[in-house]
C-alpha cells in the first residue's frame, strides 16, 4: 500500500492507497480487486477488502463505500451502512472514529482528507466530470460543516491516470476553459492533431487549493502506465478487455 507523508504525520489518522497485489482474485482482476461493481466473484472481492482493511488493523465491517456515479454529491457518515444501501454519491465525510471511508478507482483520482485537530475526515472519487462539477469543493464544505477548518485540512491525491496516458479529444478542454482560462495549464498537445493530453491530478490539486487547503500532496503514480501496480479502465478499454478491477483507498480516525 502507499501512504502520503503529511497524512502520516497526523495523530489519530490512518490511511492507505492500495495497489493491486496481495489479493485472491484472478485473471483481469489479479489480485486485490476491491470493487463489487466488477464482474469478479463477490466472495473474492469480500476477501480482498478484508485483507486490505487488515493492513490498517481494521475489521472489514468498518468500511463504508458509496455507489459512485461521477457526481458532486457528498454523504455524511455516522455509522457504516450495508453495501446494498450505499447512496449514489462520490464523496464521504465523517467525524465518527472507527469508520473507514473507502473510495474505489481505476484511473479516476482518489482524494483522502483530514483535519486531525477537529477530528474530521473525508474521501472523494474525482473523475473529470465530478472534479469539474465541484465534488472536491463539496467534500471540503461537508467537512467544514462537521467542524473542520480548510487551512488545517491535509489532502492526499492518490494514484490515478497520468497526463502522459490521458489523451482527450478536441472538444474536451472547452468546459474547463469556460470555467477559467487558467485551466489551459492542464492541457498539452497530443501526437494526434487536435487532441490533447490532460493532467487530471494537477486539476484536482488546484481545485483543492482553490477550496482553501494549504497542504495538498500528489502521488506521481500513473495507473494506466503501471500495469503491475494498478488497475486501469483506460488500459482495459484500449485492449478491448470486457472488464477491469478497482483499487481501494481508505482513511479512518482511530477510536
Amino acid at each position: 500500500m502507499l501512504t502520503i507523508g503529511p497524512l502520516n504525520d497526523l495523530p489519530g489518522v490512518r490511511h492507505a492507497f492500495f495497489e493491486r497485489s496481495g489479493g485472491v482474485s484472478e485473471g483481469l482482476y489479479t489480485s486485490l480487486n476491491c470493487g463489487f461493481g466488477s464482474g469478479d466473484e463477490p466472495d473474492r472481492v469480500a476477501e480482498n477488502r478484508t485483507r486490505a482493511l487488515a493492513q490498517l488493523e481494521l475489521d472489514r465491517d468498518a468500511l463504508v463505500t458509496a455507489y459512485q456515479v461521477h457526481s458532486n454529491r457528498v454523504a455524511v457518515v455516522e455509522s457504516p451502512w450495508p453495501r446494498e444501501a450505499a447512496p449514489k454519491v462520490d464523496a464521504l465525510a465523517t467525524r465518527t472514529p472507527g469508520v473507514a471511508l473507502g473510495i474505489l478507482t481505476a484511473d479516476c483520482v482518489p482524494v483522502l482528507l483530514a483535519d486531525a485537530e477537529a477530528g474530521v475526515i473525508g474521501a472523494a472519487h474525482a473523475g473529470w466530470r465530478g472534479a469539474l462539477d465541484g465534488v472536491l469543493d463539496a467534500v471540503v464544505a461537508a467537512m467544514i460543516d462537521l467542524g473542520a477548518a480548510p487551512e488545517r485540512i491535509v489532502a492526499g491525491v492518490g494514484p490515478a491516470i497520468g497526463q502522459r496516458s490521458y489523451e482527450v479529444g478536441p472538444e474536451f478542454p472547452r468546459p474547463f476553459l469556460a470555467q477559467t482560462g487558467a485551466n489551459e495549464d492542464f492541457f498539452c498537445p497530443a501526437a494526434r492533431a487536435g487532441h490533447f493530453m490532460f493532467d487530471l491530478k494537477g486539476y484536482v490539486a488546484r481545485r483543492l487549493v482553490g477550496a482553501g487547503l494549504r497542504k495538498v500532496q500528489v502521488l506521481p503514480c500513473d495507473t494506466c502506465a503501471e500495469e503491475a501496480r494498478f488497475f486501469s479502465y483506460r488500459r482495459s478499454c484500449q485492449r478491448g478487455e470486457p472488464d477491469y478491477g478497482r483499487g481501494l483507498s481508505v482513511i479512518t480516525l482511530e477510536p
